[in-house]
């Protein structure tokens, strides 16, 4: 019975929208025969709610959703301006199918108005990186403002808030800042803006189209057509970033 039983507390888990009968069916196909007042205790037992008050897990969300879900964040850069040192805020966002990355904004002042102009562009209809995403998942950060979340929603896309004091939860756009800061933006000093926004160009643009990258099997995102010359080494950044490829024969 212990058997059944952490069968019936997994079905659940992981099947938020199936109710008793649903459950005692599934078991039933598997040669167990119980009646659906246990599984009901069981859930009771197990503090699972009944369908459909049963919340989807986040891994559920994610893999049903997987090829129209969009994550986002902000990361901090310092910059040596004629009045000192400023921090600048950069906001990304990142397709979890894909690992592909669109900067969405670089500025001192991530207020209302920068939010609501960021939101009209990520969903222009012509060229938003939002276009053909249903789900945009982003931590309770309060520069998401009312007025951005609004804007996407009118365009079809629905802002997904991270449970409370859950970072792993966004763990694709977490595992990007921890790559452009370890790999770029930690080892170089910015005098001006401009500067920030050319590194970080620079790296997005080294990181569709050089880098491999172990969660697509070690492919690049925007791959090169294969060649069979000799080896040769591209630098970006004063060779602060490196790859190798084949030359052209």
């Amino acid at each position: 019975m212990k058997r059944i039983k952490a069968l019936i507390v997994r079905m659940a888990t992981e099947n938020p929208s199936w109710g008793y009968c649903r459950i005692q069916g599934e078991l039933k196909e598997l040669g167990h025969v119980v009646a659906s007042t246990t599984v009901a205790n069981v859930l009771k037992q197990n503090g699972i709610k009944p369908a459909p008050d049963r919340p989807s897990s986040w891994r559920s969300f994610l893999r049903a959703h997987w090829g129209q879900v969009v994550a986002t964040d902000f990361f901090t850069a310092e910059v040596w301006t004629p009045k000192g040192l400023r921090t600048h805020y950069v906001l990304f966002l990142i397709e979890l199918s894909t690992r592909r990355v669109h900067v969405a904004g670089i500025t001192r002042h991530p207020d209302e108005a920068f939010m609501a102009q960021v939101a009209r562009n990520l969903t222009d209809i012509m060229d938003g990186f939002l276009v053909g995403h249903r789900f945009l998942i982003c931590d309770r950060d309060t520069k998401f403002t009312a007025r951005f979340k609004r804007v996407l929603k009118e365009a079809g896309t629905e802002v997904v808030l991270t449970p409370r004091q859950a970072p792993n939860c966004n763990a694709f756009a977490e595992r990007w800042i921890l790559s452009i800061k370890s790999e770029c933006l930690d080892r170089m000093i910015f005098f001006g803006e401009r500067r920030l926004r050319e590194a970080v160009g620079e790296f997005v643009a080294h990181y569709h189209e050089e880098r491999v990258h172990q969660g697509l099997g070690n492919r690049r995102i925007d791959p090169r057509p294969e060649r069979a010359g000799e080896v040769r080494c591209d630098e970006r950044l004063g060779g602060l970033l490196k790859h190798y490829h084949r030359a052209a024969a």
